[in-house]
Formats: structure tokens, sequence, C-alpha cells
């Protein structure tokens, strides 16, 4: 073969290479649907939903083959059923949650249908609370407990926080104090065992205020009742414990740098005058 035939057949290579697909990631990304709501009559600066997902978006988003979406799940929500039934995982952070999910026989289908999936569930602060006993039993099965019911338990203080030493969603984590509404003494089902995750001492008690939970059907679940302060996103340990867990119940490996480093920017509220 001569050296011009030679040249013309490894252009030839070449060009063809340049119009092949490029290779993609072997992990099948996973869609992750963070729910939030608008005010619910709150003083500002408390119970922010949409706020709060987004600072939860932000630790989460140099997640590989995780793609994240924030959906507003105000009203009655009609497209709520599809939305879910196309995403992998769920983070509920909206208000008198346990009320919600189970409100609407479709919705609370969906949710029935994530879980049967193996999806993952996670619950923050009023997300996962009922004022009425009658929602408590369906929150259970998905998300592991309730604050629920009108015997319900919750305190506002600075309480000393101790994480869990032997679980992947609190490694890192060391003991600290803060304040907040903490719900405790939740409703659960005796046949469920929960992993604590994290405990406040209330009342000179260790009470559990986070846990983890994987399900018998595959899936993971986990809930965290702090974060009635939005200002407690600042709290680092607040941020690797909800960012940790999230992503333990997606099932994805955890990054070396994780969560994502936050600027004081990340806090403000959408309304707030810009500094």
């Amino acid at each position: 073969m001569s050296i011009r035939a030679i040249i013309g057949f490894l252009f030839a290579v070449a060009l063809w290479s340049g119009l092949q697909p490029a290779a993609t990631s072997a992990v099948e990304p996973r869609r992750l649907l963070l729910l939030s709501q608008g005010p619910d009559g709150h003083p500002v600066t408390t119970h922010e939903y949409v706020a709060g997902q987004q600072i939860l978006a932000r630790l989460l988003r140099d997640v590989p083959d995780l793609l994240i979406t924030q959906v507003k799940a105000d009203v009655d929500w009609k497209d709520g059923p599809a939305v879910l039934d196309k995403t992998d995982h769920c983070v509920l952070f909206v208000s008198e949650g346990a009320k919600w999910v189970n409100s609407d026989p479709a919705r609370r289908e969906a949710f029935r249908r994530l879980a049967g999936r193996k999806g993952g569930l996670s619950v923050l602060h009023w997300g996962m609370g009922t004022k009425e006993a009658e929602n408590i039993d369906v929150f259970v099965q998905l998300f592991g407990a309730c604050h629920g019911g009108p015997d319900r338990k919750y305190k506002v203080l600075e309480a000393q926080c101790t994480p869990a030493s032997d679980h992947p969603a609190t490694a890192g984590m060391q003991p600290f104090k803060q304040k907040d509404e903490f719900y405790y003494a939740f409703k659960q089902d005796p046949n469920q065992e929960l992993k604590s995750l994290l405990t406040a001492r209330i009342d000179d008690r260790e009470e559990m205020i986070a846990w983890a939970w994987q399900r018998k059907d595959g899936g993971r679940s986990f809930g965290f009742s702090g974060l009635h302060f939005h200002a407690n996103w600042k709290q680092p340990e607040y941020q690797r414990l909800v960012a940790q867990s999230v992503l333990w119940t997606t099932q994805l490996p955890q990054p070396k740098e994780f969560p994502a480093k936050l600027t004081d920017a990340d806090f403000q509220l959408p309304d707030s005058p810009k500094k």
C-alpha cells in the first residue's frame, strides 16, 4: 500500500470515529424530585419550603448521575401523580405532609407506586405532620414514622444533638447544639425497624429526631424533624445530615467532596434584599 493510500485510510478512520456518539455513563441517572409549597401561615423565616429545597438542590448539585428537579406542589396539584410516576426518589418539604399525601387517593397511590419501585422517600419537618390521626398509618408505611395526631410531641429549645456513629448518612458528623422546633415521640409501626440517625436531649431524655429505614420493598426512607427555622440550614451538621441521608435513599455512592459548599447568598430568601 502506498503512503498516500495509508494516509487516506487513517483519515477515514479518524473521521468515522469522530462521528460516533460519546461514551455514556454506565450508571443510569437517578431522578430526584424536591417537592415544596408556598407560605402556610407561619412567620417569615420559618417553614420556608421552597427556599429550603433550593438549598438542598445546591448541596447535591455535584453528585454524579443525579438529576434534580424542584416542583411546587400547591393547591390541588392535579398533575402530581404523573410527575411522581416519572421520578425515582422524592424529598417532601410541605405543610402537614402526612395529610397532604393521604388526602388525594391518586396522589397516595402514586407514592405507593414510587415505593414499590424501590424509590427513595425523604421528609423534612412539617412534611411528616398531620393533625388528624387518620392520616398516620398510610404515611408510616411509606416514610417510616409520622408526627401525627392530637397528642403529637414537639418543643422549641436549644438541644444537644448526637449523630449515630455507624451509618453512612451521618459519616463525618460530630455532636453539636442547635435551637429548633423538634418533633419527637413519633408514631411508628412496631414491626418496622428504624435506624436512629440523630437524637436530641429533650426533658432529660435522648429523643430520636432523624431516622433511616431500609424498607422491605428494597427502597429506603429518611426523615428529619428539624428545620423549622430557615436559618438552621447554615448549621454544617444539618447540611451534612440532610444531604448525606437523601443521597443514601437514592442508593448512589457518596462523592469524596460532599456536600457542595454554600455561600451566604445561598441562604437568602427569594424576596430578601441582595447584599
